[in-house]
């Protein structure tokens, strides 16, 4: 069966957004263009490390470019989306590896996910070599989301990036810890349980 890549290029839309409440949230990539939406699941850490890593890189392609390359310093208000995720939020794959890229030449940023796939028991030997299997492009390979968007646009995902991650259940004020409605069990309290 040869691989499936939804791509878009570029997408009209492109964020980062969760369905369920706090605490429970699933979180999802979403990418629409041209009446069609791809929606793929992954972890919070995956966002928020997909955040800063964009972040990062688009540092990296100004400060390479001695502040000639077309990406703002910060996410401008004009592509700012705050929108929810279109519905229904349909899970295509949930995520298991992320790429990112600048094309110089086409000035855009390259953002990839693919399905999480099951490793054999004898390639979690060499974890390494696995992984670079998984990112090549396979026409048999796991199926894949495939972004390009600007770095005006790119800057815009991670900053609602960082806000999705952010807007989950408040910190304990003791032990840091994620509250729940009904409080927690704080370590910091000898066990005792804490409520907002």
């Amino acid at each position: 069966m040869s691989r499936q890549v939804f791509l878009y290029d570029p997408p009209d839309r492109f964020v980062a957004g969760t369905v369920g409440l706090p605490g429970r949230r699933t979180f999802f990539l979403q990418a629409s263009a041209g009446g069609r939406t791809t929606s793929v699941a992954l972890e919070k850490a995956q966002v928020e490390a997909l955040a800063e890593r964009i972040d990062e890189l688009l540092d990296e392609v100004v400060r390479r470019s001695g502040g000639s390359a077309p990406v703002p310093a910060v996410a401008p208000s004009e592509v700012e989306d705050t929108g929810p995720l279109e519905s229904p939020v349909e899970e295509e794959f949930r995520v298991g590896t992320m790429a990112l890229a600048w094309d110089g030449e086409g000035e855009r940023m390259v953002v990839e996910a693919q399905a999480m796939v099951e490793l054999e028991p004898e390639d979690e030997e060499d974890l390494a070599e696995a992984e670079e299997r998984l990112l090549q492009d396979d026409e048999n390979g796991p199926p894949m989301l495939r972004v390009r968007i600007s770095g005006a646009m790119a800057r815009s995902f991670a900053k609602r990036a960082m806000e999705v991650v952010n807007a989950g259940r408040p910190p304990c004020p003791l032990c840091s810890l994620p509250l729940d409605p009904e409080g927690h069990v704080c370590p910091r309290q000898n066990g005792y349980r804490r409520s907002l």
